[in-house]
């Protein structure tokens, strides 16, 4: 698995196997999130608008919007509002203000109450108009004063474009009338330039902001909302234990192909071995509370073993066995003395050993000994012929097995094969009845095997 593409199928497999230590960790998340929601108290926040009249360019608007959080419309509000311990320092982490279509300038505030953020957008918002009414009519004043003179001037010349229609010759003359209608000509120009005039004055155009009303009291929390955290601390809790059995699964390196095994222990493999039962055979044993809690939670077995394979009756499972203890007549001389060594705590390789020391009917002579991998220790060879190691594939690491190894060198005992067993489920027994002993055994021999191989 740790060379594999991670595929659905693993995750279904996680979701199977480890539900209980997932709903779990998923609860524990949920008591963090919730935790987190207590430490950090709820939050409201209320939004307040102002029109813009006019004309308005998009970078206009960034400036205004700009404003309105500066420190010093903040600081102005927090002084109008004088909540005992809160300064403008403390507000302008909670002012905010965006511009949306229309010329409208959103400006929202958050607090720890709904009335405090309505209270705290509106008096923004009234700061800023103010503001921006105080710099608009500063920079406007010289040109104010322009324009003013500019119309008095229009005035008076209207006066004197009366007069000279008046004092004219009001005869019917063509020069008459041709000074009567350029004077009124002129008076529809210079009437014509005071609208453009009016319509074009910046103080007119881009002052007198508007507050669109108070801030409407909001009635549920900002986000993130304590049901928000408490769904974010057990997704969060969840995705990370899925995650850590994905990468645990990446760096697995554990043995599981034969020529690997065999590698490691530096034999040949003589066959391979069925052992019926179902996935808990993998489950280790002992008590405490530990154990316990690992039967609880489900972690007690492996998960990334794949699901057992259905094999063949009784019989064929014996066969397999006999071929095992046929190759070994074959291999070594007589009187044939073997050691079973068997790795702690591998329930799946200690079944399968004693099924293979009740099929050898002691020929060869089988001693089965357990051996821890921790620190392993084989007995001292007396009179056996050599050691045959017996393991499950999938459970044991290169380093293990080259220790089981050396410990079997340090013992005087040559490793002359491996026996690799693998859990499958089991079928019924064949109604026709067993083989014999002899048909059974000349299966196993050289140039009369038939059927599967071990």
């Amino acid at each position: 698995m740790n060379e594999d593409t991670i595929r659905l199928a693993t995750i279904g497999r996680i979701l199977r196997r480890r539900w209980r230590l997932l709903a779990t960790l998923a609860l524990v998340g949920a008591l963090v999130g919730y935790g987190t929601s207590v430490v950090f108290p709820p939050r409201y926040t209320a939004s307040a608008s102002v029109l813009l009249p006019g004309q308005w360019e998009e970078r206009e608007l960034l400036t205004q919007v700009d404003v309105a959080t500066s420190s010093t419309v903040v600081d102005q509000a927090a002084t109008a509002l004088d909540w005992s311990g809160v300064s403008g320092i403390d507000l302008r982490d909670r002012v905010s203000a965006k511009a949306s279509d229309g010329n409208i300038i959103k400006i929202s505030g958050t607090a720890d109450t709904p009335k405090r953020a309505q209270q705290l957008s509106d008096q923004v918002a009234q700061q800023f108009v103010k503001f921006a009414a105080r710099v608009s009519g500063g920079s406007t004043d010289s040109a104010a004063t322009g324009t003013e003179a500019l119309r008095q001037q229009v005035e008076e010349t209207n006066r004197r474009i009366s007069d000279l229609a008046e004092a004219a010759d009001p005869g019917q003359t063509v020069e008459s009338v041709q000074a009567r209608t350029a004077l009124e000509n002129l008076r529809t120009s210079l009437e014509d330039a005071m609208q453009k005039l009016d319509q074009a004055d910046p103080a007119t155009n881009k002052a007198g902001m508007v507050v669109m009303g108070p801030a409407p009291r909001p009635t549920g929390e900002a986000p993130p909302t304590r049901v928000q955290l408490i769904a974010a601390g057990a997704l969060l809790f969840f995705l990370l234990a899925v995650i850590g059995h994905l990468v645990a699964a990446r760096m697995n390196r554990r043995l599981r192909t034969e020529l690997e095994i065999a590698a490691a222990l530096g034999s040949a493999v003589l066959g391979t071995v069925d052992v019926p039962g179902e996935r808990n055979a993998h489950r280790p044993e002992g008590g405490g509370p530990r154990a316990w809690i690992r039967r609880l939670l489900g972690v007690d077995t492996r998960w990334d073993l794949p699901v057992p394979q259905r094999s063949g009756d009784e019989t064929d499972r014996r066969i397999r066995y006999r071929r095992v203890c046929a190759r070994l007549r074959e291999q070594l001389p007589a009187p044939r003395r073997l050691l079973v060594v068997v790795p702690d705590g591998d329930e799946i390789a200690r079944r399968a050993a004693g099924e293979l020391v009740a099929e050898s009917k002691s020929d060869p002579l089988l001693r089965m000994v357990d051996v821890s991998v921790d620190r392993p220790t084989v007995p001292d060879r007396v009179n056996e012929s050599g050691a045959v190691v017996v393991l499950s594939a999938g459970s044991w690491t290169a380093e293990e097995l080259a220790g089981i190894a050396e410990a079997c060198a340090d013992g005087r005992h040559e490793v002359v094969g491996v026996v690799v067993a693998g859990l499958v489920q089991a079928r019924p027994t064949r109604s026709a009845g067993q083989l014999p002993d002899d048909a059974t055994l000349a299966l196993a021999m050289p140039g009369h095997a038939t059927g599967g191989s071990a």
